[in-house]
């Protein structure tokens, strides 16, 4: 009896996990692709090289910005503004120019219907810092602009002036032409993005906001197009960035009675800080894959081959198994949680004296969903020490609202990536960095983030890091890829 009755658990079992089978296949195969057709458009004529040149004069301007003194490179932000005029005259012949916070710069170019919505192309002037003491790990020197083995050099070749200038490019192209648009199309080019733009965008998006302007759509730097980057993809894939993750610092602050290493109390300032900061980084915001990071893979699933297709196709059931595999990579990790990172210590000034005081930092990345607040108050809880101190960064922002995929201006991106780079994969995503666009959400209801840059794996580290570049050919995909964007922008109703 007991042997029938195994039996019978074992074959009950044999056809659940059948059926589960079954339901995994079919599921799997009529997950058809979500990819838009487009025929691959004609390239304008782009002499490379020159253009090229003309990205390498850039860099070399240390258009650096400082958050804490924000003249500091005035004259380097002067001469860009100098360079760009010089460098584009079609373009500042026909388009208005306007100086906004100092520094930023806001173009406009008067379409032909002034009952079309505007459009909004953005990018960033200002560059981050070389790292002290990498300065001669870099191929060729940072701020020099080099162009060599195929490759422009430099500091803001990828981030941002590669953007900038390749809108630039486009512009002074189609108004050499005698193009004009449809539309009214801005260009914001902020001057203090890294670090937090709140005097730039923000100041250029509350301008705009005064004058009664109302965007169908802002389109700034942002996810990229990634080669050999997702497992089990094969194509290239463009992610177009719906919603950012928000910017929160927390700042952490202890004050103690400075005194003689011989004689040290039971608890020090050191001692008390490290405690605190390792209960934050133990305790870590939950993960999970909803929202925007499920949208992403159901749309790139189809396009996958071997076990990856199946797993991502099937998150009914494979969630958890999804999840944690994804919470192993720095960058997947981030699709899916809040992250926490410690990012500055200060403390001490010699080896045997007690510090009198301790300041730390934590940087958090919002998940759509989370808030200021919410963060704030898990590290007052983390902490668990009212002698420590816990203020907040001024420039801290929420993380952004999703902008829709169903949007005519997504479809219009959507399209122009797939002309621009036939067979690319185009999927909706979630930049885990900030960009200037989170200022615009109050005067538009699209807000996408993409950058037309190709990156394979080795590239990734060059971003913020050393050996910042960007290839000749991926230079004038960029520029053809800003052309072809005005030009449809222009045609779509």
């Amino acid at each position: 009896m007991a042997l029938a009755r195994g039996r019978s658990v074992l074959i009950a079992l044999a056809g659940v996990v059948l059926a589960l089978a079954a339901a995994v296949a079919v599921n799997t195969l009529r997950q058809g692709s979500r990819q838009l057709e487009a025929a691959p458009a004609q390239p304008p004529a782009i002499d490379a090289n020159a253009a090229a040149a003309r990205l390498a004069g850039a860099l070399r301007f240390q258009t650096i910005s400082d958050y804490e003194a924000p003249d500091r490179n005035a004259d380097e932000f002067r001469k860009l503004h100098a360079y760009l005029a010089a460098t584009y005259p079609k373009a500042h012949a026909t388009l208005k120019r306007e100086v906004v916070g100092g520094y930023s710069l806001l173009y406009t170019w008067e379409g032909t219907d002034p009952k079309a919505a505007p459009a909004m192309l953005m990018a960033h002037q200002d560059v981050v810092p070389i790292s002290p003491g990498t300065e001669g790990a870099w191929q060729a020197p940072p701020f020099e602009g080099v162009v060599r083995d195929g490759f422009v050099w430099g500091r803001g070749s990828w981030d941002d002036k590669g953007n900038l200038f390749g809108i630039m490019e486009a512009v002074e192209m189609l108004a050499a032409q005698g193009h004009r648009p449809r539309r009214t199309i801005y260009l914001a080019f902020g001057h203090d993005e890294e670090v937090s733009g709140q005097r730039g965008a923000k100041a250029i998006a509350a301008l705009l906001k005064s004058r009664g302007v109302r965007l169908a759509f802002v389109l700034d730097e942002g996810l990229i197009i990634t080669e050999g980057v997702m497992k089990g993809l094969d194509k290239p894939a463009a992610l177009i960035g719906v919603a950012e993750k928000g910017y929160v610092t927390v700042f952490l602050n202890l004050t103690a009675k400075p005194g003689h290493a011989s004689m040290p109390p039971r608890q020090t300032a050191i001692g008390m800080m490290s405690a605190a900061l390792a209960r934050i980084e133990d305790d870590q915001f939950p993960a999970g894959i909803g929202g925007v990071a499920q949208e992403m893979f159901e749309t790139i699933a189809p396009e996958m081959k071997g076990i990856n297709r199946v797993l991502l196709s099937n998150l009914w059931l494979f969630r958890p198994l999804v999840r944690r595999e994804l919470e192993k990579g720095a960058s997947t990790n981030a699709m899916m949680r809040t992250t926490t990172a410690l990012t500055i210590v200060h403390a001490g000034n010699k080896d045997n004296v007690l510090p009198g005081s301790i300041e730390a930092a934590v940087n958090f990345r919002l998940l759509p969903g989370d808030t200021q607040a919410g963060v704030v108050e898990h590290v007052r809880k983390a902490v668990a020490n009212e002698d420590i101190l816990v203020t907040t960064f001024a420039g801290n922002a929420e993380p952004s609202r999703a902008s829709p995929t169903d949007a005519p201006s997504y479809r219009l991106l959507n399209r122009t990536v797939r002309e621009v780079f036939p067979g690319t994969v185009v999927a909706p995503g979630l930049m885990i960095g900030g960009t200037d666009s989170r200022h615009f959400e109050g005067i538009s209801d699209n807000v996408y983030r993409f950058s037309p840059v190709r990156a394979q794996p080795e590239d990734l580290p060059r971003f913020h890091g050393t050996n910042e570049r960007i290839s000749v050919k991926n230079y004038a995909e960029l520029i053809a890829f800003y052309h072809r964007l005005l030009v449809n922008s222009s045609a779509a109703q």
